[in-house]
């Protein structure tokens, strides 16, 4: 189904630039609540995380709703995958989110939630995009929807990531520095380590609406590398702008990844016989993650790149555990999408049952070279589908011999080609990455 307004994960943009305009917002919130009231009584969520926009775009779109006549929940900020979790514990018809996730301050986006916490049917999508090109009414004024604030939503998101692990869990001793992105995690993601009785150094939580993602988080991991060596902590631990995101750091300094946490809660899962069927990965996950699996005899199948096509697959084949290595991490044996601080809490847990560094546990999976460049293109011609660029990457498959593999997609969420190679010599999977990227520019010229 061709989408007019929705990507791979929902609406994002420039703020200022259609569609991320506050007469677009108004527009798409009363397309939502005409939408969600055609499927019942409606209430909806509203969050968000702590970019400066964020707060035009939650009165437009509250303004949206209400001439709708759906009822508006306002949460504030807080993580993505607690707005999915407070739309189901309040029994509401759809949660909506104001992020772009890791971008910039300067880009907004709106991702929304089905009742049961998890992304949007598509025909629900379809039906909000039909109604956004459709006149927009306003409902009798004894049927406006009314607007309320829900005061106590970070206390019930930190009981709820604080229940995903047992009761007697007691992290004293262990020395934690957490980067929070000047994002939503902010508030909450600090307390729940420290009410789990981890020593906790704090970055980047002092959000002023500009500096969401600005050199800190899981987008530039450089301060909290110097930070945990400074300290000397066990480990890092960094978010991404709106929670559904998280890296690590080991003691060393060195990053761990999304793919290394999946293998890491996966293991875990296995050795205690708790692991439901197998683990989804994507088209970008390092091959030597399939590798490991198949040495534990752990089935794992490769989803498209993004979360939805992650958890698509987990829900067709009734698995619980899948991930990308950008740092989402679905645990559907806790929650219903992809939430950063559960995932850090089944990281530790793994750790503490094997009594290991997480520096030694990463190093049971043994990832192949892979070069990664973003080469940046103005729309029109397809570089992807360009017939140079398919030979290209013909050639270069068929030159390493089946030791490795090359994968040229467009980002779902800006514009760019993300180039992607990968095989056992590094030396010329780099060369062949430069070579590919040069030729995707060239032809975006």
């Amino acid at each position: 189904m061709t989408r007019k307004y929705f990507g791979t994960d929902g609406i994002r943009g420039r703020v200022g630039q259609f569609p991320i305009t506050p007469d677009f917002m108004l527009k798409l919130g009363w397309a939502a609540g005409m939408a969600f009231r055609r499927l019942g009584a409606c209430r909806v969520l509203v969050g968000k995380d702590t970019r400066i926009s964020g707060y035009m775009f939650e009165s437009a779109l509250e303004a949206g709703l209400s001439a709708a006549g759906a009822d508006v929940m306002l949460l504030g900020p807080m993580p993505t995958p607690a707005i999915a979790y407070l739309t189901r514990t309040f029994h509401a018809e759809a949660g909506i989110v104001i992020s772009a996730s890791h971008n910039p301050h300067h880009d907004n986006g709106i991702k929304f939630f089905s009742g049961q916490g998890t992304k949007l049917p598509d025909e629900v999508e379809m039906m909000i995009e039909e109604l956004l090109d459709a006149p927009m009414t306003v409902v009798e004024s004894d049927k406006l929807g009314k607007v309320s604030r829900i005061n106590d939503a970070a206390g019930r998101y930190i009981e709820f990531c604080k229940s995903s692990v047992p009761s007697s869990t007691d992290f004293a001793g262990l020395k934690l520095v957490i980067d929070c992105a000047h994002g939503a995690t902010y508030k909450v993601a600090p307390n729940v380590f420290r009410e789990l009785g981890a020593q906790v150094t704090v970055l980047s939580a002092e959000p002023n609406g500009l500096n969401i993602n600005e050199d800190c988080g899981s987008t530039h991991m450089g301060n909290l590398q110097a930070a945990v060596l400074a300290g000397h902590a066990d480990l890092g631990i960094a978010f991404d702008g709106d929670g559904d995101r998280v890296l690590m750091v080991d003691h060393t300094g060195a990053i761990v990844d999304g793919d290394d946490l999946l293998f890491i809660i996966a293991r875990d899962l296995h050795e205690r016989g708790k692991l439901q069927g197998g683990v989804v990965g994507t088209l970008m996950s390092n091959l030597g993650l399939e590798l490991a699996f198949a040495d534990l005899n752990i089935p794992f199948v490769r989803a498209g790149v993004g979360d939805r096509y992650v958890v698509a697959e987990l829900l067709e084949r009734n698995w619980q555990v899948g991930g990308e290595n950008s740092g989402h991490i679905i645990c559907f044996q806790h929650t219903t999408t992809g939430d950063a601080i559960i995932a850090a809490l089944q990281v530790l847990l793994a750790l503490r049952r094997r009594d290991e560094s997480l520096a030694l546990a990463r190093q049971a999976l043994r990832k192949c070279p892979q070069v990664l460049l973003n080469v940046r293109f103005a729309g029109g011609v397809d570089p992807v589908q360009h017939p140079a660029v398919k030979e290209a990457c013909e050639r270069v498959t068929v030159a390493m011999g089946g030791r490795g593999r090359v994968l040229l997609r467009k980002s779902g969420t800006e514009p760019l080609v993300r180039v992607m190679v990968e095989g056992d010599d590094e030396i010329l999977v780099r060369g062949y990455a430069d070579e590919l990227a040069k030729l995707v520019t060239e032809v975006c010229a």
